[in-house]
């Protein structure tokens, strides 16, 4: 028993077709570099209707950016002089602090200065040789005296 499906080389056709061949590209009248200019003239034809028709776009851009600056510098205004009452009542508080701090360490100066003097004159009564405590305005003028060269 033969099979039907089976084809003979006559009914596939021939094993290779020799009807294409290789042909050279036909030479033009113009050389390699005269394509080469003609390729970068129009090359740069492009670029400058590229550049023309994005001239209007890109001065829109920076038309809203302009605007966008302007926006943000009327809105910036208000939120600094906020900033800047916040940092002047900071730096109020911060200097009456450090002023206080400062007639705290000057009496504990002046109380251990007089405890010192007291031990070494053998009195046992310390209250007799200290100073009475310092308010913060004459603790400023002392520290005024003190600083008479400008350097704290």
């Amino acid at each position: 028993m033969t099979d039907s499906t089976t084809k003979t080389e006559g009914e596939m056709g021939s094993s290779s077709d020799d009807t294409f061949t290789w042909t050279e590209p036909e030479q033009t009248s113009s050389t390699g570099s005269q394509k080469a200019q003609e390729w970068l003239s129009q090359l740069q034809g492009m670029i400058e209707n590229l550049a023309t028709q994005a001239a209007p776009v890109v001065r829109e851009v920076g038309a809203k950016a302009a605007e966008l600056a302007a926006m943000a510098g009327e809105k910036a205004g208000p939120l600094a002089q906020r900033a800047a009452v916040f940092t002047e009542n900071a730096g109020h508080k911060i200097a009456e602090r450090s002023r206080d701090l400062a007639v705290d360490l000057r009496n504990q100066a002046a109380a251990a200065k007089a405890a010192n003097t007291a031990s070494i004159a053998g009195t046992d009564d310390v209250a007799e040789i200290a100073p009475e405590p310092m308010t913060a305005d004459e603790s400023t003028s002392m520290a005024d005296e003190r600083t008479t060269s400008g350097v704290a």
